[in-house]
C-alpha cells in the first residue's frame, strides 16, 4: 500500500474554532449559491482537515499494489491465458464533484488492462456497477474510463449493469440469515472478478462493491431497510453499523463462491482549485483578495437563473489527489482503506451540541449532472451530513438541525421519475418509513414503467426514492426539529415535516424557543469539503 501522509495535531486543532464578537461572518452552502451569515458568540465551527499529500505517481502506486496485495498472491499470479475476467467499476455517484481527468478509475483500468494483455487474458468484460442507480451515458462513461479504455472495450465489453435483466442475474446462495445473494451473470461466470473502487467516505468499498454494486433488488432490499439504516449508528462508522453487518454477510457468500480481487483507492479532500480555495478556509483568515473573490462569486450567482448556476457548478471538476491504493482480498484490503479515510476526514470534537447547522450544496451522490430535488436534500441533510460523525452523535437527541437550501419543487423527469410520485403522492399520506416499506415499496420496485425507464433510459430504479427516505431515518427520529433556512417552497417543507425560517438568525431563535434554552450549544459544520467529527464526551 502507498501510505497517505499524516496531518499534524496542530492542523487538526485548528479545525475547530469558537466564534467571538470579532469573528467574521461564515460561508454557508445554499444549493447553487451561498449565504454569508454571522453566528452567535460561542458558536463552534468545524472545518475540514487540510488535504493529505497525494501519491507522486498514481500508476506506479497501482502497479505496486497489484504486485504486493493484501491476503493473496499478486494479480499476475492469478492470471492465465484463456480465462474469463469481469471488471466491476464504481459508477458516477462518486467522487463529488467529479474529479479532474484522468479519473483514478481510468488510471487503474489502464494498468490492469496492460497486465491482462501481458498474460494472454483477452476475454474481458467491464461492468459499471450501478446497482439500482441510473445508467451512465456514453459521454459520462468515456470521461470516467478515458478514451483508450472506451475505444478498446465499448460498447460490447464495457457497459452498465442491469439489475432487472432477469436472464443475466444469477443466485449464488444465501447468507446464514436467509438473505439471497443474486448477482450479475457476467461476474458469476467469470474466473476472476477485479473490482475497481474509489473511496470518498468510509461507507463505500469493502463488501459493498460486488455485493451491492452488481446485485439486484432482491439482494439490496435485505439491508436497505428503515430498521437496518436506523440501527447503523453511524453508518459512516462500519464498526457500529447494522447495514454494514448485513452487507458483510452477503460479502462472505460472494467470497466463498467467487474469486474476487479488489482494488481500492482513496482520495484527499482537495475539492477546490486555486480560484475557489477560500471556500475551505477559516473566514477570519481570509485576505482582502479572498473576501473580494467570494463576494464577487456570490453576487454573480445571485443574479443567475438556477439552471445556469447548476450547469456552471456541474462543469467544475474537483482537484482531488489519490492518497493511496490497496489491492487484494476484500476483507484484508478494506480495513486499510478505512484507516486512510479516517486519516483524511476525522476531526476530534469535544462533546455534542444542541443545535447543528449545515448548508446543503447543489450536489449529492444521486444527482450528478442532474437536479438536487427535495427528497435528495432530505437524504443529504438527515442521512449523510447528520451521520458525519464517529463515536458519539454530534447532535444531542431531541436537538435541532438547521439546514440551508432553497428547497424548490423541481425534479429531473428522466433521472428521477419515481421520485415525483413518491414525493407528491405517497409521502403526504405518511412519513412512517415502516408503513412506506410495507405498503408501497414493492409496487414501485415492480412497476413496469419504472423498470422500463431504469433499463432503457437513464432513470434511477423505481424503488430508489424509498431508500432516499430511509437514509434519513436516523436523523429524522433523533432530531427534535428540523428547520430549513431559505426554503422557497413551503409545501415541500411541509411534506418533509420541516419548519422554515427566512434567515439563520431566525432559525436559531426558533431553536432556542423549542429547546427552552437561551444559550444552546451551536455547532456549524463548515463543509464541503467532507469532514467527520470524532465526538468524545457525553
Amino acid at each position: 500500500m502507498s501510505a497517505p501522509s499524516q496531518v499534524s495535531a496542530a492542523n487538526r486543532e485548528n479545525c475547530v474554532v469558537t466564534l467571538d464578537r470579532a469573528s467574521a461572518p461564515r460561508v454557508v452552502h445554499y444549493g447553487e449559491g451561498f449565504l454569508y451569515e454571522r453566528f452567535p458568540e460561542g458558536t463552534r465551527v468545524i472545518y475540514p482537515p487540510p488535504p493529505l499529500e497525494p501519491v507522486p505517481n498514481v500508476k506506479q502506486a497501482v502497479r505496486h499494489a497489484l504486485a504486493h496485495p493484501e491476503g493473496c498472491e499478486p494479480l499476475f499470479a492469478l492470471l492465465r491465458p484463456g480465462m474469463k475476467v469481469c471488471i466491476g467499476i464504481d459508477d458516477i455517484s462518486l467522487p463529488l464533484p467529479m474529479m479532474r481527468t484522468p479519473d483514478v478509475r481510468q488510471e487503474v483500468l489502464e494498468v490492469v488492462a496492460d497486465l491482462l494483455a501481458d498474460y494472454g487474458v483477452d476475454d474481458i468484460t467491464m461492468v459499471v456497477a450501478l446497482s439500482l442507480h441510473r445508467r451512465m451515458t456514453d459521454a459520462e462513461i468515456k470521461r470516467m474510463v478515458g478514451p483508450r479504455i472506451w475505444r478498446e472495450f465499448a460498447p460490447d465489453r464495457l457497459f452498465n449493469h442491469d439489475a432487472e435483466d432477469s436472464e443475466n442475474m444469477v443466485k449464488i446462495g444465501e447468507t446464514e440469515r436467509g438473505e439471497p445473494v443474486i448477482l450479475s451473470r457476467h461476474a458469476v461466470e467469470a474466473d476472476l472478478i477485479i473490482y475497481v473502487n474509489v473511496n470518498l467516505v468510509p461507507m463505500d468499498g469493502g463488501h459493498k462493491s460486488v455485493g451491492v454494486g452488481l446485485c439486484g433488488y432482491e439482494t439490496l432490499r435485505a439491508h436497505h431497510t428503515p430498521q437496518a439504516i436506523k440501527n447503523s449508528w453511524s453508518f459512516m462508522d462500519p464498526e457500529n453499523s447494522e447495514l454494514a453487518t448485513i452487507i458483510d454477510r452477503i460479502g462472505e457468500v460472494v467470497d466463498r463462491e467467487l474469486n474476487v480481487f479488489t482494488i481500492e483507492t482513496t482520495l484527499n479532500n482537495k475539492m477546490y482549485g486555486k480560484q475557489l480555495a477560500f471556500l475551505a478556509k477559516n473566514e477570519d483568515d481570509w485576505t482582502g483578495t479572498d473576501e473580494f473573490a467570494f463576494k464577487s462569486l456570490k453576487w454573480t450567482l445571485d443574479k443567475m437563473p438556477t439552471a445556469a448556476k447548476r450547469a456552471f457548478f456541474h462543469k467544475i471538476p474537483a482537484e482531488y489527489g489519490v492518497t493511496g491504493v490497496v489491492a487484494g482480498r476484500t476483507k484484508a484490503v478494506h480495513p486499510k482503506t478505512l484507516e486512510a479515510c479516517y486519516r483524511q476526514y476525522l476531526v476530534p470534537v469535544d462533546g455534542p451540541c444542541d443545535v447543528l447547522v449545515s448548508g446543503i450544496p447543489y450536489l449529492c451522490p444521486y444527482n450528478a449532472n442532474s437536479i438536487m430535488n427535495p427528497l435528495l436534500v432530505h437524504c443529504t441533510a438527515l442521512g449523510y451530513f447528520f451521520n458525519m460523525y464517529k463515536g458519539a452523535c454530534l447532535l444531542r437527541e431531541g436537538g435541532v438541525m438547521i439546514i440551508a437550501h432553497p428547497l424548490y419543487d423541481e425534479f429531473h423527469p428522466d433521472h428521477h421519475p419515481s421520485y415525483i410520485e413518491f414525493f407528491h403522492r405517497i409521502l403526504p399520506e405518511t412519513r412512517d418509513s415502516h408503513v412506506l416499506q410495507r405498503k408501497y415499496e414493492e409496487s414501485f420496485a415492480r412497476d413496469p414503467a419504472y423498470v422500463q425507464m431504469y433499463r432503457h433510459g437513464n432513470a434511477y430504479h423505481g424503488v430508489h426514492p424509498f431508500y432516499m427516505w430511509y437514509w434519513g431515518e436516523g436523523g429524522r427520529t433523533h432530531a427534535g426539529k428540523v428547520i430549513c433556512v431559505g426554503a422557497q417552497n413551503q409545501r415541500c417543507a411541509e411534506i418533509l415535516g420541516w419548519d422554515t425560517a427566512a434567515t439563520i438568525d431566525e432559525a436559531i431563535g426558533e431553536a432556542r424557543a423549542f429547546l427552552s434554552k437561551n444559550e444552546p450549544d451551536i455547532t456549524l459544520l463548515h463543509h464541503p469539503p467532507i469532514l467527520m467529527a470524532e465526538v468524545s464526551g457525553e
